[in-house]
């Protein structure tokens, strides 16, 4: 194993149950973004947030939402408010808000560069 490996599972070992979860969700995040993808112009299908939806369940539903986006453009973005979240403790409503925001600002960057 190496050492990366070690101390990642060591960090997980330190974790409680909620923040194990936390984190392999987020670490599958992190691994969705290197799926193939082919272009996609279709119209974002909105799903409405349930309520008390989490902050790494809000990112599933907007990439799914916006499949169309190259999530990699948007990781800075998404980990920085992940980690505001996490270990700042921002509120997940005030996080998610602003996840929604960065997703359809995205979108419609999308949409003027393919001339939509």
């Amino acid at each position: 194993m190496k050492t990366s490996e070690k101390k990642l599972l060591e960090c997980y070992r330190g974790l409680r149950d909620d923040e194990r979860r936390t984190l392999l969700e987020f670490a599958e995040f992190l691994a969705s973004r290197h799926e193939a993808r082919t272009p996609d112009v279709s119209e974002p299908e909105h799903q409405p947030a349930p309520d008390n939806e989490t902050v790494v369940a809000a990112i599933k539903r907007l990439s799914a939402t916006y499949r169309m986006l190259d999530r990699g453009k948007m990781l800075h973005e998404i980990s920085s408010l992940m980690a505001q979240h996490v270990m700042q403790g921002r509120e997940a409503p005030d996080v998610i808000a602003e996840l929604e925001d960065i997703f359809a600002r995205k979108y419609a960057d999308y949409r003027e560069d393919s001339g939509q």
